[in-house]
């Protein structure tokens, strides 16, 4: 009987904390300052653009989102300069922490999928792993009228060279996104 009624007292409270449970869609797009983790890179601006979802408890929300990336880095070779743009889709899920005023903390994994790559005009799309495994950590800004604004600095922690002599060493991503965003519905 006693486990019982343990069970009836979980699932109540269970349910009472999902009918808290505030939900928001909404669309994002901003620039992303990216590079990799060698030296011989410098910076490569770009753009970012997608969707989100937004479940909201009190404090705590979880934010899965769905975005077109594009990313890479400047290469220097031979006194020459030459951009390796990629092109991913990506799957972060932030995990955001809300202190006052919508303001908040964000942090989760984020998942690439690589779309294109290009290099002096090429396609190198073969000289890149298919995936890539991203930290991201960032602070945010939920306005009360439906719009919200994010600083993200993404950490590759997977090397997406493919080893076949076309990049040396590791190659790891680093972007910093900056975004603004709206919720269509909530």
């Amino acid at each position: 009987m006693k486990k019982l009624l343990v069970f009836v007292f979980v699932l109540s409270s269970l349910g009472a904390s999902y009918a808290q449970v505030q939900v928001a869609l909404g669309i994002k797009a901003g620039a992303n300052i990216s590079k990799f983790d060698e030296s011989a890179a410098d910076n490569l601006t770009s753009f970012h653009a997608g969707a989100f979802a937004l479940f909201k408890l009190t404090k705590i929300g979880i934010q899965p989102e769905i975005l077109f990336s594009q990313q890479g880095a400047s290469v220097k070779q031979a006194a020459q300069t030459f951009d390796l743009k990629t092109s991913y889709m990506t799957i972060p899920v932030m995990l955001k922490v809300y202190l006052i005023g919508g303001l908040n903390l964000q942090a989760g994994p984020q998942f690439g999928f690589l779309t294109k790559a290009e290099f002096r005009g090429d396609d190198y799309k073969n000289s890149l792993k298919n995936s890539d495994i991203s930290a991201n950590v960032g602070l945010g800004w939920d306005l009360p009228f439906g719009l919200t604004v994010d600083a993200r600095y993404n950490i590759g922690l997977s090397d997406v060279n493919d080893g076949d002599g076309a990049f040396e060493g590791s190659v790891k991503s680093r972007v910093v996104q900056v975004s603004l965003g709206y919720k269509i519905f909530k």
